[in-house]
This record gives C-alpha cells, sequence and structure tokens, in this order.
C-alpha cells in the first residue's frame, strides 16, 4: 500500500523530444559551422580600411546612388535628415567583412485577435566582432486615414515586416561602421547631387510651371520642402521630380503629397460662377413684334423712332463673335497636359464632350481653373 500522490515538480523518468528536436538542432549546429567560417574568412583577409573607404566614396559618385543617399522630413519647424537605408547598405558592403540583416523569430496572437512577428535586427563586423542586434514587434495590423485593419495576406505581412525592419537594419550598421567614413559618403553624395541635378533659376521655374499643369502652386511647394524655392537644396529637386513622374502617370493626386491649398497660402480655386439673371434685353427680344420686329422699349424708358436713333442709316454691325466662333476645343496643351486632363474629368464622370460642354473651349490660359473645378467636383463626389 505504497501509493502516493506523485510530485508534480518532480523530474520525469522519461520525457520524450519535442518534434522536430533533432531537425532543430541540426539546424543549429549549421548556423553554428557557417557562422565559424565567416568569422574564419575574415581573419584570413582583413580589410584594407584605405582600399574600404574608396571603394565606398566611388560608388557614392553614381548619381543613382547620390539621389537616395539620405532620407529628409520637417519636424517642428526644422529638418531632419540622415543616410537612407539604400546607402546604408552600401557602405556596408564596400567596407567588407560584415554582415547584416533580420529575422523573424517568432508569431503569435494578440489578445484582440491580431497576429505580430517578432524581429530581430543585427549587423555584425566579422574581422572586429563588433555586433549589434535590436529585437522589436511588429504588429500585423494597417493604419488608415479611415481607421485600420489587420492583416491575413503573407505578402503583405512580409511587406510590413521587412519595411520595419530594414530601419532598424540601417541603425544596427551605422552604429557599427565608423562615423567619420559615414560622414565622407554622405559629403561625396553631395558633391555628386551638386554637380548632376541642376538648381539654376531656370530649371526652377521650369519645375514650378510643370507642377502648376498640375494644380500645384508655388506656395503649395515652398510649404512642403519648409524653404523658399530660390534656396532650395538638390537632394529636394530629385524629390520633388519624383512627386511629379507621380502625379503625371496619375499614380496618386496632388493632396497626397502637398496640403491643401487653403492652408498652403496659396489662392483657393474658384468655385463654377452662377450665371447671372438674364439682362431685361433677352425676355423683351423674345416678345418682339411679329410684323415690324421691333422690340418694344422696357418699362421706365421713352420710345424713340427708328428715324431718330443715334445709328440710324448705320450699317448692320457683323454678329458677336462669340456667336462667329466654333464649337469649343481643347488647344495649345502639350500630350501630357491634354492626357492629365482628361484623366481628371474621367475621375469626375465627364468624356471630352461633356467636359468641353461645360467649360467650353479650354487652353493654357484657363487650364488651371479647369483642373482647380475638377478637383472640387473630385472632393465633392469623395465626401458625399
Amino acid at each position: 500500500m505504497n501509493d502516493m500522490t506523485r510530485n508534480p515538480f518532480a523530474v520525469a523518468e522519461y520525457a520524450p523530444s519535442a518534434p522536430g528536436g533533432a531537425l532543430g538542432q541540426a539546424l543549429q549546429s549549421r548556423e553554428v559551422a557557417e557562422t565559424q567560417a565567416l568569422y574564419l574568412m575574415a581573419a584570413m583577409n582583413p580589410r584594407d580600411p584605405v582600399k574600404a573607404v574608396d571603394r565606398i566614396l566611388n560608388a557614392c559618385t553614381r548619381p543613382t546612388l547620390a539621389e537616395k543617399s539620405t532620407y529628409e522630413y520637417s519636424r517642428g519647424g526644422s529638418e531632419v535628415t540622415g543616410p537612407s537605408i539604400r546607402l546604408a547598405e552600401t557602405i556596408s558592403q564596400e567596407w567588407g567583412n560584415f554582415e547584416s540583416g533580420f529575422r523573424e523569430v517568432g508569431r503569435g496572437v494578440e489578445p484582440d485577435g491580431v497576429g505580430y512577428s517578432d524581429v530581430l535586427a543585427y549587423a555584425i563586423d566579422l574581422q572586429t566582432r563588433a555586433t549589434k542586434r535590436i529585437s522589436f514587434r511588429v504588429r500585423h495590423w494597417r493604419d488608415t486615414k479611415k481607421g485600420g485593419y489587420a492583416l491575413k495576406d503573407e505578402r503583405d505581412v512580409y511587406e510590413l515586416v521587412a519595411n520595419l525592419a530594414s530601419r532598424r537594419v540601417r541603425n544596427c550598421i551605422l552604429s557599427i561602421i565608423p562615423g567619420d567614413v559615414v560622414e565622407a559618403a554622405l559629403s561625396q553624395c553631395g558633391v555628386t547631387l551638386r554637380t548632376k541635378v541642376d538648381t539654376s533659376p531656370e530649371a526652377v521655374v521650369k519645375m514650378i510651371d510643370a507642377f502648376a499643369a498640375l494644380g500645384v502652386s508655388k506656395a503649395q511647394i515652398e510649404k512642403r520642402i519648409q524653404r523658399r524655392l530660390d534656396t532650395i537644396q538638390p537632394g529636394q529637386i530629385v524629390q520633388l521630380r519624383r512627386i511629379y513622374a507621380s502625379l503625371a502617370d496619375d499614380m496618386s493626386r496632388p493632396e497626397d503629397w502637398f496640403e491643401p491649398i487653403e492652408t498652403a497660402g496659396a489662392p483657393q480655386p474658384k468655385q463654377p460662377e452662377t450665371k447671372p439673371a438674364a439682362p431685361a434685353t433677352k425676355p423683351t427680344a423674345k416678345a418682339a413684334d411679329p410684323e415690324t420686329g421691333e422690340i418694344p422699349p422696357t418699362k421706365g424708358s421713352a420710345s424713340i423712332a427708328p428715324e431718330d436713333r443715334p445709328d440710324a442709316g448705320a450699317p448692320e454691325a457683323d454678329p458677336p463673335a462669340a456667336a462667329a466662333a466654333g464649337p469649343a476645343t481643347i488647344t495649345g496643351l502639350s500630350e501630357q497636359q491634354h492626357r492629365i486632363l482628361i484623366s481628371r474629368a474621367k475621375n469626375v464622370g465627364y468624356d471630352e464632350a461633356a467636359l468641353l460642354a461645360k467649360f467650353g473651349s479650354i487652353s493654357l490660359d484657363n487650364l488651371n481653373d479647369v483642373l482647380a473645378k475638377l478637383k472640387a467636383e473630385a472632393d465633392a463626389q469623395a465626401n458625399a
């Protein structure tokens, strides 16, 4: 009768191995072997700092890299800039004996039912063994202006994780690479931009005109870059070029990039004007005497005999220009401006015939007004 309650804290005599335990150990051993091999290769082939910096500076002479070398945004009225993710990756590649990246180490579900990923970003200098790791959690959730929603598609989850992880990887890289090397790379990128990007007054004027054709004013541009256009920097020129390409391809709208006209200090778009009441002569013209063709005088005016009128005997005047003019047309626009105009019109349900019927002839003189009115109609439909 030695039956006793088993101690729940006692060590079990036999515990079956966790599923995949052998496979997990094999993978761990393989990763350790690969890491040891990387350290061994770095020790056998040490970097030459002089040659490494030369390679970094040479890479920064490429205009495509220089244009993407920095990020910039405004906070509290001041500009915040720094090395971009692309530049940090290039520096680490040319520095040599360097490894960086991120790894998703686990997943779970929060109490509200939204999933999350635990991610590890890292950077390792294989030669000096300097290491930087950042652990963080990514919630599978996407915020929008109208709220947010949980991400279910695996591709959406990966893109969100990769986007947030790349910033941590950049921080890891920049915490290990010597600061003077990073500063030299930024300086070389600045030189490349100054020699490759035109910041002359003529180029700035052309850029203003190009944006004006898309309904973006000079004041809106200055509001975005937080400075006057006559002091614009090459990197900002490059950024505005990318924005213009997005607008011209109808991939985005001006309000996606620029503050509304009311807050940017630019003149507000003109609202559709209400046609004034018809003058008193129009209804009397319909009531002309069927026998004589004369229009009776309006109330309160004296009757004047035809022979006593000042224009008696004068030849008949030519018909008004508006009556002689042909049908409304679109003239003087470039192919790109015409394409943008028609695209904006279709957004509010107008084809070209309906557009001309509403606004009449369209040229460079009234293009901005028409685009502003179309934008106002689109906003009204969106808020309806």
